[in-house]
C-alpha cells in the first residue's frame, strides 16, 4: 500500500471519528464545542504536516505547507472566536477555513493528478470552497449548529475514502493487467 493510500485512509478515519464525537456527545457545553471546533482544523493541520514530510517535505509542498499554516491559525481562531461570538462565530471561522482549504486542497488536488484518485480530491476541494461560501453567509444570519456541520465533515471523510479505495483498486488493476 502505498503512502497517499495509507494517508486517505487515515485523513477518512479522522473525520469519521470527528462526525461520531459531535453526534454522539451532541456538544453538551460550549467548551465541548469549542474544543470539538478547534480538534477538526488542528487535525487537518497535523495531516498536512504529515503529507508533506511523506511527500519530499514543506519546500516542495507549498500547498500542503499553506494549509497547514492555514489549519494551525484557523484552530488557534477557533479556541477564541466560540467562547467570545458563540456559535456564529465559530461558524464564521469554520467557512473561512473551509474556503481557503478547499482552494488549496483543489491546488494540490490538480498538482497529484498524475498520481491517480485526485479527482475525488478536486471534486472535494471545491465543494469546500463552496461550502466556505455557505457557512460565511449564514454565520451572519442564523449560524448552523455544530451537528450541522458535520455533513461538511463526512462528505470530506468520503472524498478521502473514495481516493483510497480508487487507488487501491486500480492499483490490484494495474497488478493483473501485467500477470
Amino acid at each position: 500500500m502505498t503512502w497517499l493510500q495509507k494517508f486517505y485512509f487515515l485523513r477518512s478515519g479522522g473525520a469519521a471519528v470527528w462526525v461520531a464525537l459531535v453526534l454522539v456527545t451532541a456538544p453538551a457545553s460550549v467548551g465541548l464545542a469549542t474544543a470539538l471546533l478547534v480538534i477538526y482544523p488542528a487535525w487537518d493541520a497535523l495531516a498536512n504536516w504529515l503529507d508533506a514530510q511523506r511527500s519530499g517535505g514543506m519546500q516542495l509542498n507549498p500547498g500542503q505547507t499553506f494549509n497547514l499554516i492555514v489549519s494551525a491559525v484557523t484552530a488557534v481562531c477557533m479556541g477564541i472566536a466560540v467562547p467570545l461570538h458563540g456559535n456564529a462565530g465559530g461558524v464564521l471561522v469554520f467557512g473561512s477555513w473551509a474556503l481557503l482549504a478547499g482552494i488549496f486542497q483543489l491546488i494540490v488536488g490538480i498538482a497529484r493528478r498524475k498520481l491517480g484518485g485526485q479527482v475525488f480530491m478536486m471534486i472535494s476541494g471545491a465543494q469546500s470552497a463552496l461550502a466556505g461560501i455557505v457557512f460565511i453567509y449564514q454565520s451572519l444570519r442564523v449560524a448552523p449548529g455544530l451537528v450541522q456541520l458535520t455533513g461538511y465533515a463526512a462528505f470530506g471523510g468520503f472524498y478521502f475514502l473514495a481516493s483510497a479505495l480508487w487507488l487501491t483498486f486500480k492499483k490490484r488493476s494495474a497488478a493483473r493487467a501485467m500477470s
